[in-house]
């Protein structure tokens, strides 16, 4: 990479970075500024690569802007100034171009136009007279890139691949059954009906030249790579799915082609997950979060993620839609990440959620004064507006896929003021729970509201503590155990906060309070819970989750009058060991309720990311916890 350091060392043999039939890739992704020859994604990955071979080592590698990364490695004499000079203006030129294209398609493109209109426009906005001359420029930098490139990567997996013939159904039944074997797979007669329907399918037969050109040089080694994982058979089918969804998207293709290690990495997720794989298959433009290799990093930065999904938020600031698809894919890509690092095992189940939820508040405070900002003929410049969180976003417990339930409040006495916090809320759903190109961000549920799906969609804080002392049912005290203050004008935070403590601290004739609790759990079980002598549904069934926050709902309501500590929203496992610790149960009691509710939410989380989310499990996996929680049960309830 340059002269004198680069001197008699090999080129890497990377197998992050294998360039599969390389001119084949290049062919259709030349006018592609990011992965194209030449392109930004080259730039970055050969800042990424040193970063995975000595960041483990030198921690000042561990930093994420690729400008900053190749200025360290002048710094460390790992690439001459001359490298690092002509990689730094090649870099600025392609973002700001790529910035230039999408502002001028008004959508998010790497391509470079085909009509002389947008490429005279886009000349003139990158300061050149004309199309000609600034391709000469963009064709100079490219191909410095391209030469530094070429000088670090070899290509150890030119030519054809051994899994070619049995890609392509050119391998008679014997042997391609043996070959199959030999890959691990259990049921290769599955696995080649499957190629054979692939290869016969309108859709295959029509693709593109280029795309199955692709598609065959990607094939194989998906079969590999399947093969290496723990269940071939499963990642293949899965794997093949998701390879039929992206056959006319060129880029997706020829990113896979390219980087064969997000190749391996699409494998595992896919064996791991059917979830991951329907993730994937809904938002394929996380493809490109497999080849940073800070992917397994567990420490979040939060401050900096907001204040990128703020900047790129500016740049679209009278664009409602593209706003809209940025939070969605911001939000995917982190949700991904995280995905990434549950299924290699880096990740708690409460670690997990703490992020989940902190990603939720983020994009929520984010939306809240974007959706404020477009609302005609508002009264003030900033909203007295508060988003309350109930449930698992107010317990801080959300999964992948958990809805978010949410109350609106304000403190505004201006006559508009009902009105435009009505249209806030209404708007603010919306931009939360609806479709578009990019996915959604949440399901949302209203119905925690007072009065539920009868009340007012915004409530002011008066009228909402006038209806939890006076009408709210017990079971929406119990709910307001899990609540907090989520986002909006911290001062009506504060109120709310108040109002929760004043409601939950409120004397109440105990036995009357368990026989409610009691009762509306015996409804719950008659409406959803397995009936069966051999199946447990986790969160239903007597001795399950539900029982767990039931138990820790009660102590709160029932004790919270003479120990404020139990109005914290710490989460059910330190309620109950708090409450252990008070002598309002037993700490034993408590602490093997708490370890049931743990197991609980970790099989809970495991359901969701398989193929069978809701399916109950064999009751004598868990009878031990099952038999915990029914002794806590009967101690708190005397039944």
């Amino acid at each position: 990479m340059g002269d004198g350091h680069a001197e008699n060392r090999p080129a890497l043999r990377l197998p992050q970075h294998a360039q599969i039939s390389r001119e084949v890739a290049r062919k259709d992704m030349a006018d592609h500024v990011k992965l194209g020859p030449g392109g930004i994604r080259e730039i970055e990955f050969m800042a990424q690569v040193f970063q995975l071979i000595r960041g483990g080592r030198d921690l000042g590698l561990q930093i994420r802007p690729t400008l900053s990364v190749l200025a360290l490695l002048v710094d460390r004499k790992l690439i001459p100034a001359e490298t690092e000079q002509e990689l730094r203006e090649a870099y600025v030129f392609l973002r700001r171009l790529e910035h230039r294209l999408q502002y001028v398609e008004d959508k998010q493109t790497h391509m470079l136009p085909v009509d002389a209109e947008n490429r005279h426009i886009i000349a003139l906005s990158m300061d050149f007279p004309d199309w000609p001359a600034m391709l000469a420029v963009l064709d100079s930098h490219r191909e410095k890139v391209s030469q530094h490139f070429g000088a670090i990567f070899s290509d150890p997996e030119a030519g054809e691949h051994p899994l070619t013939g049995l890609w392509q159904g050119q391998l008679d039944e014997d042997t391609a059954i043996e070959a199959f074997g030999n890959l691990g797979f259990r049921h290769p007669k599955e696995a080649i009906a499957r190629l054979a329907e692939l290869r016969a399918a309108s859709r295959y037969l029509q693709l593109p030249a280029t795309n199955r050109a692709r598609l065959d040089a990607v094939g194989p080694r998906l079969i590999e790579a399947a093969g290496a994982t723990p269940a071939p058979d499963t990642t293949l089918a899965r794997g093949l799915s998701f390879l039929e969804g992206i056959a006319r998207r060129g880029a997706y293709l020829a990113l896979l082609q390219q980087y064969p290690m997000a190749l391996r990495r699409v494998a595992d997720m896919m064996c791991a997950s059917n979830w991951a794989a329907d993730y994937l298959n809904r938002h394929p433009l996380l493809l490109d979060e497999l080849l940073d290799p800070r992917l397994y990093e567990i420490a979040t930065d939060w401050t900096g993620f907001r204040q990128i999904l703020r900047d790129n938020l500016a740049q679209y600031a009278d664009d409602t839609e593209r706003e809209m698809d940025i939070l969605r894919e911001m939000h995917h890509g982190q949700v991904f990440r995280l995905l990434a690092q549950d299924l290699a095992g880096l990740q708690t189940i409460e670690h997990l959620s703490d992020h989940l939820t902190e990603l939720a508040d983020t994009i929520v405070q984010e939306t809240l004064p974007l959706v404020w900002s477009k609302i005609r003929n508002r009264h003030c410049e900033v909203p007295k507006f508060a988003v309350i969180g109930y449930g698992k976003m107010g317990g801080k417990e959300l999964g992948y896929a958990s809805d978010l339930d949410l109350v609106y409040l304000y403190d505004d006495d201006d006559q508009d003021a009902p009105e435009n916090y009505t249209r806030l809320g209404q708007r603010l759903n919306s931009w939360l729970s609806s479709q578009t190109p990019a996915g959604i961000l949440f399901e949302t549920d209203l119905r925690l509201r007072p009065n539920g799906d009868s009340g007012l969609l915004a409530v002011s804080v008066d009228s909402f503590r006038d209806y939890e002392l006076k009408n709210a049912w017990t079971w929406e005290h119990q709910a307001l155990t899990r609540a907090r203050f989520c986002a909006g004008d911290p001062a009506v935070g504060q109120r709310f906060e108040a109002i929760r403590c004043e409601i939950l601290r409120l004397p109440r004739d105990l036995a009357k309070l368990k026989e409610e609790v009691v009762a509306m759990r015996q409804k719950m079980v008659d409406a959803h819970g397995s009936k069966s002598d051999t199946l447990f549904g986790l969160k239903h069934d007597p001795g399950g989750i539900i029982d767990v926050e039931f138990i820790v709902q009660t102590l709160v309501l029932g004790y919270a009058h003479e120990h404020a500590s139990l109005t914290g929203n710490l989460g059910n496992i330190a309620l109950l060991r708090m409450a252990g610790e008070l002598g309002l149960i037993d700490p034993q009691q408590a602490e093997a309720a708490g370890n049931a509710y743990r197991e609980y939410r970790r099989l809970q989380h495991a359901r969701r990311l398989s193929a069978t989310p809701k399916a109950p499990i064999a009751r004598d996996e868990v009878e031990k916890h099952i038999a915990a929680v029914r002794r806590l049960w009967g101690a708190v309830f005397g039944s």
